[in-house]
C-alpha cells in the first residue's frame, strides 16, 4: 500500500488569507452581477439549422410548368454547393422552393454564399420576371418571434391592409432586435384595368399591345444635367401617373387595320374609352380570423442573437406608445396570436424556480445534519457564489438564459455544493474532536483535498465525451454542459477556498439535534454490527447486485424510445383538405363551423384561422382547398388534459360533425426550432419515380395499407391535396399558319385568368399594383375560354379557340422533388403511447406488400436517423465516458486497482434508474436521458472516491483489512448521505416536472435522483464489498 503526499495547497492559503479570501470573493459578486445583467433570455439555445432556401414567386403560372421551367434549374446549379447532402425542392402554383440541407457544424454563412454563387449562375437560365429570386438561410431564428392580428369595426378590408402595410408594420422595423415585419392576409388595393377585348380589336390592338402602351406611358426618365456658370440643374422627364384620372384619360396609338390605307394614329383614343379603370383589390384568395374575428397579420422576426423578452417589450412599449399619441385609430383592435415570451418566461421561471426550490432543499437538508445555522449558512453562502461564478463563463462563451442554461444551474444546484459539503463536513468533524486551531482546520482540509478533486475531475470527465456528440441534440445540449461543468468548477473553486476559510473561523458548538444525530447513531450501529454479512461474503454480494443489475437492463431496453421528449406548448395544428377545384366560399363554410365548436372548449384560449391556404413567417401558400387553424390551448397548469389526451378528444368531436369530403387532421406542435427531423412530421417515407398520376396512386395505397399499423396517426402524402387545372392544347399546325406562338397564347391566358401586373401607381410614399385583366365574367367559364382573343392579325381576331382545345382535370397542387428526382412523401404522426422505433419498423415491413412498377423505388427518409444515431452515440459515448473516469482516478491515484473498483460499481446506478423507469412507466428512453446516465457515470463515483480513500487512510493507521472498512464507512456515512441527499433534492423540483418547458429536462434529473437514490446502496454495500474482495491478498499478508 502506497503512502500519498498531502499538501494544504489553496486550502490552507485560504485559512491563513481570510481577507484576501474576502476581496476575491467581493470582486466574483460584482463581476458575477455585471454579467448577469448583460445575459440575454431566449426560450433555447440559438441552434444554426444548416439549411438554406431558395425561393421564386411567378403568381398564377402552374406548378408543372414551375417545375419544369424554374425548379429543375435551380436544382441543377445548387446541387453543386460545396458540402450540400441534400437538395429538396417544393414547386406549387407560382411559386418554387429549393432547400440545400448541409452537416450540423458547418458554417451557415460559408454555405450561403457559395450557393448565392451558384444562384447568380443559375438566373441565366431562368425566365425572366418581375420579382427576383430570394436566397436566405433557414434557422429556428426566423421564427416569428410576435405575431399580431390587426382588426377593426370601421376601416373596410383594403383600408386595414393599406394601414397595416404603409403605417402599422413601418413603426416596428427600428426597433432593436427586429429583422423583419412581414403582413399577410386582408385585401391588398390595386389599380385594375379592365379592357373591352372587341373594343380594343375595333382599334387594332392586341391585350399586350394595349398593356405595353400603359407601361411606357407610367416611368419617369432622367434627362441628365444642364450646368450654368452659377448653377447644376438635373433634368428628368415626368410621366407617372399622378392620378387615377391620368391614366383614364391616357390617349393610346390605335393601328387601324380595317381599311386598304395604311395604319393611321387617332389621338382621340383614351383608356376610358377601350377599358374600365377601378380601385379595387387582388383577388381573396385567404381570408385570416382571429376568434372568427376578421383581420390582418403582422409576423415579427427577431434577429439571431436578439433577446426573444426583450424584443417583445420592445414591441409592446412602441405599442403602447402609439396608443398614447393617438397614431392608433380608436377603432382598431390588436390580438397577440403568438407571442414567444410567454411561454419564454413561463419556461425561464418555472426552471429559475426549480434551482431556487432545489438550493432551499438542499441547505434544508444540510441543517438537519449540521444542526447549526452558521455553518449551513456558510453552504448558503458558496450557493450564490457559485452560480454567479457560472454566470461569468456564461457570459464569456456568450451564452444566454435558457431553459438549457437554467436547467443546467437547476442540476448542478445540487452537484454545486457536493464539494463544499465534503470540506465543511470534515472541518466540522475535527473540530468536534477539540482540534480548533487553523493548522486543525488545514489538517481536516489536507484529508478530503484528494477526494474532492478526484470527485469534480471525474465528474468532469464523465461531461466531457457528450461534446463529441454531433447533430441538433449535441447544439441543443452543449449549453447544458458547459452550464453544468461552469457550475462544477465554481464548486471546487469555493469548497478550496472560501469554505475552509469560513468552516475555520466559526467555533464549533455542541447541537442538541438529538433526532438526526440520534438517527444517525443508529444507523452507524446497524451498519457497523450487520457489514460483516456483507464483508466476509463479497462474491456474494457482486451475484446478488449482477442480477439485479441484468434485470435492469432488460427493463431499460424494453423502454420504449423517442428522440425528444414533447414540450407541452399548447400549441395544435388543424389541418382542412377539400375536393379539387372546391371554392373558397365552400371551404370558408365548413371552417366556420370547426371554429364554432373548438371555440366552445373551454381550453381553448385563441383560434388563428387561414382559409384557403396558410401563412407561416414569410411564406404564405395559397390553396382554395385548404384551410388551416392554429390552436393555443391555455397553459398546462390551468388545464387538466395534455395536449395530446385534448387532441383525441376532439377528434371525435369533430368526426361528429359529419363533414363530408372533407379531411381533417390535427397534430400537436412541439416546440418550433427544436424538432429533429427536417419537415414536420415524425415519419417520412418517400416512393421515387416519374409520373405524378402513378406516384399518387402508388401513395393512396399506401396510406391505406398503414392505416392499421398502430402508434401512426395523422397519415397524408404530399400529393393528397389536389387542385383542378385547365390544360390547353395547341394546335401547332394552326397556330403556325396565323403566325401565333405559344408564349403569346400563353401572355394572353394569363392576362384573362389572373390578370398581369403592368405597372405600379404611387399615391403618397405608397406603391400600389396596375393590373390589367379580364372581367371575372370572362374567365370562369372554361367555354367562354374559347372566345379569348389571343391575338389581332391582319384585321382579323384570332381567338383561343381557333387554335386550341381546352380540358379541365385534377392535378396535384404541389410537387415534391428530392436529389433532383420526383418523389411522394408519405408522412404521418408518432401517437407518444408507442415506441418509435418499433412503430416505424412495423410501418416499412407493412410497405413490403406495396406492388412498386419497373423505376419506382420506396425508401425510409431517414426517418428514425437522429433517434438511432443517438442512441449509438450515447452507448458509446457512455463507454467513453467510464473510460475517461477511469483514467482520471488513475491519474489521481497512480494506481489501478482502486480506480477498478470504483469504476467496476458505476453500472450498478442503473438498478435504481431500471426501478424508476417501472414505477413511471410513461417515461421514454430520450436523449435526456443518456445525457442523465452519463452525467450520473461521474457523480456515483463521488461517494465511492471518498470512502475509499477514507478506507486508504485507515488502513494507514490499523493496517486491518475489514477493520478499517467498517470505520471508513462508519465515517463516511454522514458525507455520503449529506452528498447523496441534497443532490437528490437539489434535482427534485427539476425530476417532478412542474410548470411550461420542464418536459425536456426532467427525464435527465429523474434518471440522476433514481441512479443516485440507489448508489447509496452501492456505496455502502458493493464498495466496501469489491474493496475487500480485491485487497483480501493484501490482508492476508
Amino acid at each position: 500500500m502506497k503512502q500519498r503526499f498531502r499538501t494544504g495547497g489553496v486550502a490552507a492559503w485560504s485559512i491563513h488569507h481570510p481577507v484576501g479570501v474576502t476581496m476575491l470573493t467581493l470582486t466574483i459578486v460584482i463581476l458575477g452581477l455585471f454579467s448577469f445583467k448583460q445575459l440575454g433570455i431566449n426560450l433555447l439555445p440559438h441552434i444554426i439549422a444548416p439549411e438554406v432556401r431558395v425561393r421564386i414567386i411567378d403568381t398564377g403560372v402552374p406548378a408543372s410548368i414551375m417545375e419544369d421551367r424554374v425548379t429543375r434549374q435551380l436544382e441543377e446549379q445548387l446541387a453543386i454547393t460545396e458540402d450540400a447532402t441534400s437538395v429538396v425542392s417544393e414547386t406549387s402554383e407560382g411559386r418554387s422552393a429549393v432547400s440545400l440541407a448541409f452537416p450540423y457544424g458547418v458554417d451557415i454563412n460559408n454555405a450561403l454564399r457559395d450557393a448565392s454563387i451558384r444562384l447568380d449562375r443559375a438566373k441565366r437560365f431562368l425566365p425572366e420576371n418581375d420579382e427576383p429570386p430570394v436566397i436566405y438561410k433557414r434557422d429556428p431564428s426566423q421564427i416569428p418571434v410576435m405575431e399580431l392580428v390587426v382588426s377593426s369595426n370601421k376601416l373596410n378590408p383594403v383600408e386595414l391592409r393599406t394601414w397595416a402595410d404603409y403605417s402599422f408594420s413601418k413603426w416596428f422595423l427600428n426597433l432593436p432586435g427586429v429583422a423583419a415585419v412581414e403582413v399577410g392576409g386582408g385585401l391588398e388595393r390595386e389599380i385594375q384595368v379592365i379592357p373591352d377585348q372587341e373594343k380594343l380589336a375595333s382599334i387594332g390592338l392586341s391585350l399586350q399591345d394595349f398593356a405595353q402602351q400603359i407601361r411606357q406611358q407610367n416611368t419617369d426618365s432622367p434627362g441628365g444635367r444642364m450646368i450654368s456658370r452659377r448653377q447644376e440643374i438635373t433634368a428628368r422627364s415626368e410621366g407617372r401617373f399622378s392620378s387615377l384620372s391620368e391614366l383614364k384619360q391616357l390617349p393610346l396609338q390605335a393601328s387601324n387595320t380595317f381599311d386598304d390605307e395604311s395604319s393611321t394614329i387617332d389621338d382621340t383614343i383614351r383608356v376610358s374609352d377601350v377599358a374600365d379603370v377601378v380601385d379595387r383589390h387582388k383577388d381573396e384568395r385567404l381570408r385570416i380570423r382571429l376568434n372568427k374575428v376578421q383581420g390582418v397579420k403582422l409576423s415579427i422576426q427577431k434577429q439571431p442573437q436578439a433577446n426573444s423578452i426583450a424584443v417583445v417589450d420592445e414591441i409592446k412599449h412602441r405599442i403602447k406608445n402609439l396608443q398614447s399619441q393617438n397614431a392608433i385609430p380608436g377603432d382598431i383592435q390588436l390580438a397577440f396570436v403568438g407571442d414567444q415570451s410567454v411561454f419564454v418566461r413561463h419556461s425561464v421561471s418555472n426552471a429559475s424556480m426549480a434551482a431556487v426550490s432545489g438550493a432551499l432543499l438542499a441547505m434544508g437538508v444540510i441543517y438537519l445534519f449540521l444542526g447549526s445555522i452558521r455553518r449551513t449558512l456558510i453552504i448558503g453562502t458558496a450557493i450564490p457564489i457559485g452560480i454567479l461564478v457560472t454566470f461569468i463563463i456564461m457570459q464569456i462563451f456568450e451564452l444566454t438564459l435558457n431553459i438549457m442554461t437554467l436547467g443546467g444551474l437547476a442540476l448542478g444546484m445540487g452537484l454545486l455544493i457536493d464539494s463544499t459539503i465534503v470540506m465543511l463536513e470534515n472541518i466540522t468533524r475535527h473540530q468536534s474532536q477539540g482540534e480548533m486551531s487553523n493548522d486543525d482546520a488545514i489538517n481536516a482540509a489536507i484529508e478530503v483535498n484528494s477526494p474532492i478533486v478526484a470527485s469534480t475531475s471525474t465528474n468532469l470527465g464523465a461531461l466531457l465525451p457528450f461534446l463529441f456528440i454531433g447533430g441538433m441534440s449535441g447544439l441543443l445540449f452543449q449549453e447544458l454542459i458547459i452550464t453544468i461543468t461552469s457550475a462544477m468548477l465554481a464548486s471546487l473553486a469555493v469548497a478550496l477556498t472560501l469554505v475552509p476559510a469560513l468552516g475555520a473561523k466559526v467555533n464549533y458548538r455542541q447541537t442538541n439535534n438529538n433526532i438526526i444525530s440520534g438517527l444517525m447513531d443508529n444507523i452507524k450501529a446497524f451498519y457497523t454490527t450487520k457489514s460483516l454479512i456483507f464483508l466476509n461474503n463479497p462474491v456474494k454480494v457482486l451475484i446478488i447486485f449482477s442480477l439485479l443489475l441484468s434485470a435492469a437492463i432488460y427493463q431499460i431496453n424494453a423502454t420504449k424510445r423517442i428522440e425528444l421528449p414533447r414540450v407541452d406548448e399548447g400549441k395544435i395544428s388543424l389541418s382542412i383538405s377539400g375536393d379539387a377545384g372546391m371554392q373558397l366560399e365552400e371551404m370558408d363554410s365548413t371552417v366556420d363551423q370547426i371554429e364554432d365548436l373548438l371555440l366552445q372548449q373551454q381550453e381553448v384560449s385563441t383560434l388563428f384561422t387561414t382559409a384557403g391556404g396558410f401563412i407561416f413567417g414569410r411564406s404564405e401558400f395559397e390553396n382554395s382547398n385548404y384551410s388551416s387553424i392554429k390552436i393555443q390551448l391555455t397553459p398546462s397548469d390551468q388545464r387538466s388534459l395534455t395536449s395530446d389526451q385534448w387532441t383525441k378528444s376532439i377528434k371525435k368531436k369533430i368526426d361528429a360533425l359529419n363533414l363530408t369530403g372533407f379531411k381533417i387532421r390535427l397534430r400537436v406542435t412541439g416546440v418550433r426550432g427544436l424538432h429533429l427531423a427536417r419537415g414536420n412530421d415524425d415519419v417520412s417515407i418517400h416512393i421515387r419515380g416519374d409520373d405524378l398520376d402513378t406516384l399518387r396512386e402508388l401513395a393512396d395505397q399506401a396510406v391505406n395499407q398503414l392505416e392499421p399499423v398502430s402508434g401512426l396517426k395523422n397519415l397524408t402524402h404530399s400529393y393528397e391535396e389536389v387542385k383542378a387545372e385547365l390544360t390547353i392544347r395547341i394546335n401547332r399546325q394552326r397556330a403556325a399558319e396565323l403566325g401565333i406562338d405559344a408564349a403569346v397564347v400563353g401572355s394572353a391566358l394569363k392576362i384573362a385568368l389572373d390578370g398581369e401586373v403592368i405597372s405600379n401607381y404611387i399615391e403618397g410614399d405608397k406603391d400600389f399594383d396596375i393590373r390589367i385583366r379580364l372581367p371575372r365574367a370572362n374567365s370562369y367559364n372554361p367555354n367562354v375560354l374559347q372566345n379569348l382573343m389571343v391575338d389581332y392579325r391582319n384585321g382579323n381576331a384570332i381567338r383561343l379557340g381557333d387554335i386550341a382545345s381546352i380540358k379541365r382535370a385534377p392535378t396535384a397542387s404541389r410537387i415534391v422533388r428530392s436529389q433532383q428526382q420526383r418523389i411522394v412523401e408519405i408522412s404521418a404522426s408518432y401517437d407518444p403511447e408507442y415506441d418509435q422505433s418499433v412503430v416505424l419498423a412495423e410501418a416499412l415491413n407493412t410497405l413490403k406488400a406495396l406492388e412498386l412498377p419497373d423505376g419506382y423505388i420506396l425508401y425510409d427518409n431517414d426517418t428514425n436517423k437522429t433517434l438511432e444515431e443517438g442512441q449509438k452515440t450515447g452507448l458509446a459515448v457512455l463507454f467513453l465516458a467510464i473510460f475517461l473516469v477511469l483514467v482520471v482516478m488513475a491519474v489521481q491515484y497512480e494506481s489501478l486497482l482502486n480506480p477498478l473498483i470504483i469504476m467496476i460499481s458505476i453500472p450498478f446506478a442503473a438498478i435504481g434508474v431500471a426501478l424508476g423507469l417501472l414505477i413511471n412507466p410513461e417515461m421514454s428512453l430520450s436523449m435526456p436521458v443518456w445525457l442523465g446516465l452519463i452525467m450520473l457515470t461521474g457523480i456515483v463515483v463521488n461517494n465511492a472516491i471518498v470512502l475509499v480513500e477514507q478506507i486508504e487512510i485507515e488502513r494507514e493507521r490499523s493496517g486491518v483489512l475489514i477493520e478499517s472498512i467498517k470505520n471508513a464507512a462508519a465515517l463516511r456515512m454522514r458525507p455520503i448521505l449529506m452528498t447523496t441527499l441534497t443532490t437528490v433534492f437539489g434535482m427534485m423540483p427539476l425530476a417532478i416536472g412542474l410548470g411550461e418547458g420542464s418536459e425536456m429536462l426532467q427525464p435527465l434529473a429523474f434518471v440522476i435522483v433514481w441512479g443516485l437514490s440507489f448508489s447509496l446502496f452501492v456505496s455502502l454495500i458493493l464498495v466496501p464489498s469489491l474493496y475487500a474482495l480485491f485487497h483480501k491478498r493484501d490482508s492476508d499478508k
